[in-house]
């Protein structure tokens, strides 16, 4: 196995991510949404929090081995320009299966973002796969 099930559980430490309208505008123009109000950067898309990266004490991964499994994202209210959105991410899950390359290993994780006053933002979960 890739990854040990031990990190199962392993918290990041809190990020602070400042939320800007250049980068609400970058990121809508990189997928390609032409959505007004991503365009003029005032609300993020919804994968927006895809660009928040947050270290997990304890993992690395090798980035040529991994491929994109999955990824959701839940709301209580959007993100906009100006927020400044405090972050965590966990290791929920580690586990094997067999595929037509061989064993490859699953790797499941989870986000939390909370506004300044402490009310849940998003949250999200992300499947990765490492052959």
């Amino acid at each position: 196995m890739a990854i040990d099930r031990s990190l199962i559980g392993k918290e990041s430490e809190e990020v602070v991510f400042e939320v800007e309208k250049g980068a609400i505008r970058k990121f809508a123009e990189a997928i390609g949404d032409p959505t007004p109000a991503y365009q003029r950067g005032e609300i993020a898309p919804p994968t927006f929090p895809t660009t928040f990266r947050i270290p997990i004490p304890g993992l690395s991964l090798e980035l040529s081995r991994v491929l994109h499994g999955e990824q959701e994202y839940t709301f209580q209210r959007p993100i906009r320009a100006g927020d400044r959105v405090r972050c965590k991410s966990r290791v929920v899950d580690v586990y094997e299966k067999e595929g037509r390359l061989g064993r490859m290993t699953f790797l499941v994780t989870e986000i939390e973002g909370r506004d300044e006053a402490g009310e849940l933002v998003f949250t999200g979960r992300s499947t990765v796969i490492v052959r």
